[in-house]
């Protein structure tokens, strides 16, 4: 897939040009001819001989910016003084601090917000624990938990690495639901390490976000903090994607006029994402699956099964398919991919049932181009924000965990998950409903607060049973 310029990749060139004549004209024709598209443009400083001005330019990538900053600087009369990569600097110092939600302007109020007035705070929850939630950050705060070693599309990069994503992943929390995230970026990978670690720190929080934590280790990794704790754990590249797509696929289903029930799903994926997707379909009443992965179908006759992969085979694939990916896509109804970028083909996609929902969310390049898929689907969705349809997480887990807390849950549990769906999914009106508009924006104002209530109303009353 080709790229297209993007805010990611945007620059700011501070250049120096005669006041008179031409030059801007010029700049912005060169950079639009070298694939760039200027955004803005800023006068920095004003003179009679010469402007200082602050270009900005969206880019493909770090070499294209590059190309685009040694074409500006052959343009005669032309100085650059200084380019800026606009995301680093959104980065610099970090993205996220903490704040005093209360004023210290004098002695008195210091002796009350610390000693000797804290004391008698601390003695109160020491006489009742559970008053910690009523007085204290724990009634509003998760952990964001990573060891560093499924860090977005990027890899084992470690802890120091991983720590952008998290702070990135905390801003996300509290501008769309009011959530004091705390990221926490361990140096080890060793399960019984991370699970301690996460059992010692938890009386701090109302809730754990697992994050990036490669599989098969995620899966031990939450299943024993969730028999530890008391306070819900929530692995949000596993639970957080499959309420997105569970959402998705059920206003597709709706444009395409099909039934959850009734239709052949294909699936290319089985790791933490995939396996959380599938468990909540067949929980929201998927009936025919197949699931397969780097070797192809998953099924009872392979003797490479692990435990996932063997509770995968026994709650899929009825007939027992044994062939690969392209062949489970031949007839299907619908097809999930979280997986690796450019299996299927445009063709693959034609052999699938007419009215085929396609759902292509391997990051940054699909399963299928989507531009392909949508030569014979109906309905396309990726995990990109440059097409129609994007499933992204943060549609989900601000939602989610606000209503954990506010319902003061001790556990996440299966239908809370449905119930996040169902409510994302009705974020979408039947008026705005359409093969381009199955999933809201992440900027619409109802999704979080719909979320919430709905995760927060499934918590009253329900006994703990485990996601």
């Amino acid at each position: 897939m080709a790229s297209v310029p993007s805010v990611s990749y945007s620059i700011t060139v501070r250049l120096e040009v005669p006041a008179g004549g031409k030059a801007v004209s010029q700049i912005t024709h060169v950079v639009e001819n070298a694939g760039g598209i200027v955004t803005a443009l800023d006068v920095n400083t004003a003179g009679h001989e010469k402007l200082r001005i602050d270009v900005t330019i969206a880019t493909r990538d770090t070499e294209h910016a590059e190309a685009i900053a040694g074409v500006l600087e052959t343009i005669d009369d032309i100085s650059i003084h200084k380019v800026s990569d606009r995301t680093f600097l959104m980065h610099l110092g970090g993205k996220i601090e903490m704040m005093s939600k209360v004023p210290l302007r004098n002695r008195d109020e210091l002796s009350m917000a610390y000693t000797p007035g804290v004391a008698r705070v601390s003695l109160a929850i020491a006489r009742n624990p559970e008053d910690v939630r009523r007085l204290t950050i724990k009634r509003n705060s998760v952990a964001v938990v990573t060891d560093g070693s499924a860090v977005l599309g990027l890899g084992n990069i470690g802890p120091e690495a991983a720590l952008p994503v998290m702070e990135g992943k905390a801003a996300l929390f509290k501008r769309f639901a009011g959530i004091d995230a705390w990221p926490i970026c361990l140096d080890t990978q060793d399960t019984d390490e991370i699970v301690r670690t996460v059992q010692i720190l938890a009386p701090a929080f109302g809730g754990i976000n697992l994050e990036d934590i490669s599989a098969p280790r995620c899966f031990e990794v939450e299943a024993r903090l969730r028999d530890l704790l008391d306070i819900p754990v929530f692995h949000d590249d596993q639970h957080g994607t499959a309420i997105c797509v569970l959402a998705a696929l059920t206003n597709a289903l709706r444009v395409v006029g099909k039934d959850l029930s009734q239709v052949r799903i294909a699936m290319s994926g089985a790791g933490a994402a995939g396996s959380a997707i599938l468990r909540l379909l067949l929980h929201a009443g998927a009936g025919d699956v197949v699931v397969c992965d780097y070797y192809g179908a998953v099924h009872l006759g392979r003797e490479d099964l692990d435990d996932s992969l063997r509770w995968i085979a026994e709650h899929t694939n009825a007939e027992g398919y044994a062939g690969d990916l392209k062949g489970a896509v031949k007839d299907a109804d619908v097809f999930v991919g979280v997986s690796a970028p450019n299996i299927l083909t445009g063709d693959d996609i034609a052999t699938m049932k007419s009215d085929a929902i396609v759902f292509a969310l391997a990051n940054p390049e699909p399963e299928v181009s989507p531009d392909e898929a949508r030569e014979h689907a109906a309905v396309v969705a990726t995990g990109r924000s440059d097409y129609p349809n994007q499933i992204n997480n943060v549609l989900a887990f601000p939602g989610v965990f606000r209503g954990l807390l506010d319902a003061q849950a001790d556990g996440v549990t299966q239908e809370m998950l449905l119930a996040a769906a169902k409510a994302l999914a009705e974020v979408v009106t039947d008026a705005e409903l359409g093969p381009n508009y199955i999933v809201p924006s992440v900027f619409h104002p109802d999704v979080s607060t719909r979320v919430a209530g709905a995760v927060r109303e499934a918590a009253g009353g329900r006994p703990r049973t485990e996601a």
